[in-house]
């Protein structure tokens, strides 16, 4: 199974960040394949450094098991990303710059679910 994640939530809530990033390790646990997709705050989770700031409320934090297994591709929003200042070379080395038409694509799999957070 494949699953895109869309997500707005980063530093202004660390526990509401933290949820799809659980998700996704929890599915690539089950050997299953992720792409999130970091819309408006969430794009802040993705630059170098960022997430491990972010201690959640409750959850233990799973960001870096997301952000280095090879079955999980982390989109960040282009215009959300610019609107903030972020540019590619401040991401993490396995995340990259995407829009809409991505999460789209992800989103048409047949065998894809999408999960919102």
């Amino acid at each position: 199974m494949h699953y895109a994640i869309s997500t707005t939530w980063g530093p202004t809530d660390t526990t509401r960040a933290s949820l799809p990033f659980i998700f996704a390790a929890s599915a690539l646990e089950a050997g299953d394949t992720v792409m999130i997709m970091l819309f408006h705050d969430a794009v802040t989770v993705a630059v170098n450094g960022s997430h491990q700031k972010m201690l959640p409320f409750g959850p233990p934090p799973r960001f870096e098991e997301v952000f280095t297994n090879p079955n999980a591709e982390v989109i960040v929003c282009k215009p959300c990303a610019e609107a903030r200042g972020i540019t590619e070379n401040m991401l993490l080395s396995n995340c990259k710059i995407g829009g809409m038409n991505d999460f789209h694509a992800h989103v048409s799999r047949e065998d894809c679910k999408a999960v919102t957070f």
